[in-house]
């Protein structure tokens, strides 16, 4: 296989003979991906990550997102880590389709009742239900806290009014976790977190939007969508805690695409110098492409660190670990954009023909430092914890 991930688990020493079966398992995934991708290659943006997601239950690597909490499993962020390095080495539309099911999911089998975790995870692991998670608002996408939709009390509902804007899956999903202002008081406190079904009355796509680095993204609106108290996750009021802990678990993960996406441009450059020459001179016997490469390298390796020194903290600690969430996001978002920017560079007008791996490359990490906390908040959290 062309450009192999040269992907060990035991180059780092925060795995166990556990996560060996990650290795082998997506050893097979990548073997069939091409038979894959070449199926839905004529298929529209949603019916592909509709595919890819069946895809993913059929292989059974989405019970790693999805954990069984009815049978004992937990989530593992070394292997949702690891799963979604070798993923976004590939395709990072494959990743992201991996990573909502766990995201969108998590409140359910984190703080869900037995019923609902009955009704709706097994088509989530199964890739047959999409999921998707429901915060970010026109005016409060950072500032959490400041989020204005509204869920008021009537009787055993709530009524949601409201707009949610930037929402993964959106337009898609067959279920959202809604974080909405249940409560009078100010900031997060008033915050809950409801299970919303994509067809409830009220519920509506007002827009869908496109980005450099195409998903399935859109804007949804809340006129009186009317739902059960009964789908309440966690207390009233916990909508913020809730959250902040899904993105505990999945920011860490988001570090682990990064670094996927900079191994492969590394790659990918190993393999164009290697074969270029400029000026009659092989580029890989140029000392400014060696050093170039050193520092792609460099930043390749203390990425990797970062994210799975965080997601072996989250695994193995009950200790807070979100300075170390927060490290590993920032440090590997901005690490991944720095080796991808250098790849561009190397491969020349190449790196930006539309079409190219290393352009696609390009455009796949950089909504890596915005999403799930942007690489600004992510130095707050961090500058925080260190003067606290």
């Amino acid at each position: 296989m062309k450009n192999a991930l040269q992907w060990k688990l035991w180059n780092l020493p925060f795995f166990d003979a556990r996560h060996e079966e990650i290795e082998s398992r997506m050893t097979v995934w990548r073997q069939n991906f091409p038979a894959l991708e070449a199926d839905i290659a004529s298929l529209t943006l949603d019916e592909q990550c509709r595919a890819i997601a069946r895809a993913l239950g059929a292989s059974g690597l989405l019970a790693y997102a999805v954990p069984d909490t009815g049978q004992g499993e937990i989530v593992d962020v070394r292997s949702v880590s690891a799963i979604r390095e070798a993923l976004a080495y590939d395709s990072a539309l494959v990743d992201f389709v991996f990573a909502m099911q766990g995201i969108g999911s998590a409140a359910i089998w984190r703080h869900g009742s037995s019923a609902m975790q009955a009704t709706y995870l097994d088509g989530v692991r199964r890739g047959t239900r999409i999921a998707a998670f429901a915060m970010s608002e026109p005016d409060g996408s950072s500032d959490v806290a400041s989020l204005s939709t509204i869920a008021r009390r009537e009787g055993e509902h709530y009524v949601i009014d409201g707009v949610k804007t930037w929402i993964s899956n959106g337009g898609i999903a067959d279920q959202y976790i809604v974080i909405a202002r249940t409560e009078d008081v100010p900031g997060s406190k008033g915050l809950s977190a409801l299970l919303v079904d994509a067809d409830t009355p009220g519920l509506s796509i007002e827009s869908r939007i496109d980005i450099i680095s195409p998903h399935p993204l859109a804007t949804l609106r809340f006129n009186g969508c009317r739902v059960s108290a009964e789908r309440l996750l966690g207390e009233p009021g916990a909508g913020f805690k809730l959250a902040m802990g899904t993105l505990d678990i999945f920011r860490t993960s988001v570090g682990a695409a990064a670094v996927g996406i900079a191994r492969r441009a590394l790659n990918e450059t190993l393999d164009r110098v290697r074969s270029r020459k400029i000026f009659g001179v092989q580029m890989s016997d140029m000392d400014t492409v060696r050093m170039k490469i050193a520092d792609m390298t460099l930043d390749l390796e203390a990425a990797a660190m970062l994210v799975y020194r965080a997601a072996w903290l989250k695994d193995t600690t009950d200790k807070p670990v979100t300075r170390e969430v927060a490290l590993a996001k920032l440090g590997a978002t901005e690490a991944a954009q720095r080796v991808v920017d250098s790849a561009v560079q190397l491969f020349g007008g190449t790196g930006v023909t539309v079409g190219s791996v290393i352009e696609r490359l390009y455009r796949d990490v950089r909504p890596m430092r915005i999403y799930e906390g942007a690489s600004e908040i992510q130095k707050l959290i961090i500058g925080k914890r260190m003067l606290s």
